[in-house]
């Protein structure tokens, strides 16, 4: 059996909290999370700061790390950002994609449009986040593929915490017409729509609720 390393444990907490196995607030006891990868704190606390460069976690003196709990404005800005690197990311790999990219990003979809069939909620959240680091993977573009991988386990984060309802079928829909905008080599309505998607994504996440803790103390208070 091959040892944990930060890496692996930075990529076991992401998937837990992507997949909101781990709820915002919640505290990340380092030496629980040593015991349970048979690991030393040193390794458990590299991981902890890889996972805070990330904000997907926070660390504060003296009292440890937490899930990070995103404030509605910093829901907004992740959205802002994504809408501008997507739109031009959109807009380039019409212009520039093969017919053997586009036939991967149709199975991709097809693969979610399964997801949200079978109502396999993991499944389907990690799916719809995936089409978007996809393209830029099927682009070549590693930077932007890391990037936007960052920035949408962040937004798995904002829509644990401010999701109205079940948006996957939509999405799913918005992605299949992008995916045919694509195919048309039609940048500007590929970048529009990926723009469209990108808002009604965030306009149907309750911005107003006010943000749940695990604070006992500031839960009561």
């Amino acid at each position: 059996m091959e040892p944990t390393t930060t890496r692996a444990i930075v990529d076991a907490l992401t998937r837990a909290i992507v997949e909101h196995r781990l709820q915002p607030g919640s505290k990340l006891a380092e030496q629980k999370l040593a015991d349970h990868f048979g690991v030393s704190r040193t390794l458990v606390r590299q991981a902890l700061f890889q996972l805070s460069q990330n904000r997907l976690i926070r660390l504060e003196p003296a009292r440890g790390a937490f899930v990070a709990a995103p404030s509605a404005d910093e829901a907004r800005q992740v959205f802002g950002v994504r809408r501008m690197l997507e739109a031009e990311m959109a807009r380039e790999f019409a212009r520039q994609a093969t017919t053997a990219q586009i036939k991967a990003l149709k199975e991709h979809v097809a693969q979610e449009k399964a997801a949200v069939a079978g109502e396999d909620v993991e499944g389907r959240t990690e799916l719809l986040g995936d089409f978007h680091v996809r393209m830029a993977e099927l682009m070549g573009n590693q930077v932007l593929a890391q990037i936007l991988s960052e920035l949408i386990s962040r937004c798995a984060l904002i829509t644990l915490m401010y999701q109205s309802a079940a948006e996957a079928a939509h999405s799913n829909d918005e992605h299949a017409d992008i995916v045919r905008a694509l195919a048309a080599r039609d940048g500007d309505k590929a970048a529009r729509l990926m723009t469209e998607h990108l808002q009604h994504v965030e306009d149907n996440l309750t911005l107003d609720r006010k943000v749940p803790t695990s604070d006992i103390t500031l839960a009561l208070s």
